[in-house]
């Protein structure tokens, strides 16, 4: 559901910039506006970032091979990774350099000046659907976790990627709607040129946010504290495993993880019988995690009264802080 809610929020979020990305550079060309410009070229950052994650989806599907045994389920980080890259360079910083030339050099708006009002009201209005597009798909998923601590914590990366992106789309909106504003008002070009300067500085910040959370995706999160207490939970359910000694979790993708534990079993079982509880326990992982696809369980003799050598569940925490 996550998936197909993702998928569905960035072709959403795609078709709106490529139609704002054509209205913002046909203003543009009527009025010369530096804001204009910024703001189309936001919209082309914008619809090239959902192309590459609706293409880090599809590299992630492949099959895991020799030389990448865990599988692709990473690529998509790696693709929102340069998303953030994408939208600082492409956007943010050229942004502030027309912003620069803008301020250095301001011009009024002295012709078609209904055109960058009436367009930055329809991309207002079309960003707003995506928005509210991505809002709904994530609402299915969120729980009630805070719309910040769902950015920080997902493990999907398009949906956050695209709320932060659609969310800073429609502030610069608004933003390139005061600068223009501004100069038709009092016929001085050095607003636009401030309003630039503002989406600029706007679309760092935001693409300073992506990188920060998409790096801690890409050097390994472990699952939430609902799933490590879920599948602690379920180890020690039977009969089979008298007690859990550590654990350890790391996504390998937003909807795979990989689980590894090392379990007390007693000591007069046999080989036999401790292979039949490792896997009747990976059965209960499964069944209260779906999405522990890979788990590695190590046997230990139990010795009632005697402490488990080796770190113990508590010497390391099971899951960092979510990014």
């Amino acid at each position: 559901m996550s998936t197909e809610g993702g998928t569905k929020a960035v072709v959403a979020a795609l078709f709106a910039n490529l139609g704002i990305a054509v209205t913002k550079f046909v203003a543009f060309l009527l009025t010369g506006s530096s804001s204009m410009l910024a703001e189309s070229i936001h919209s082309v950052a914008d619809s090239g970032n959902q192309g590459l994650l609706l293409f880090g989806g599809r590299q992630s599907k492949r099959r895991a091979d020799a030389e990448h045994p865990f599988g692709y389920g990473r690529e998509r980080y790696v693709y929102a990774f340069v998303v953030a890259v994408v939208l600082f360079f492409v956007g943010g910083i050229f942004a502030l350099y027309e912003a620069w030339h803008k301020i250095g050099h301001p011009e009024p708006i002295d012709k078609w000046q209904w055109v960058p009002v009436a367009v930055l009201v329809a991309a207002i209005i079309m960003e707003s659907l995506s928005f509210r597009t991505a809002i709904q798909e994530t609402q299915k998923i969120k729980g009630d976790a805070t719309w910040w601590q769902f950015i920080r914590r997902a493990k999907q990366p398009e949906l956050p990627v695209i709320l932060l992106e659609d969310l800073a789309a429609l502030v610069g909106l608004v933003l390139a709607l005061f600068g223009v504003g501004l100069t038709l008002i009092t016929g001085d070009g050095i607003w636009d040129g401030i309003g630039t300067a503002a989406i600029g500085i706007l679309l760092i910040v935001v693409a300073a946010i992506l990188a920060v959370e998409m790096k801690g995706l890409l050097v390994g999160e472990a699952a939430t504290p609902e799933q490590i207490a879920q599948i602690k939970a379920a180890i020690v359910a039977g009969p089979e495993v008298e007690s859990l000694i550590h654990m350890r979790t790391v996504h390998l993708g937003p909807d795979e993880l990989l689980v590894a534990a090392k379990i007390a079993v007693r000591h007069d079982e046999t080989a036999g019988e401790v292979a039949r509880g490792i896997d009747a326990a990976e059965a209960r992982i499964r069944a209260a995690v779906p999405i522990a696809r890979m788990i590695y369980l190590e046997p230990d003799i139990y010795q009632a009264g005697k402490p488990a050598t080796g770190p113990s569940a508590t010497d390391l925490p099971d899951t960092a802080e979510a990014h």
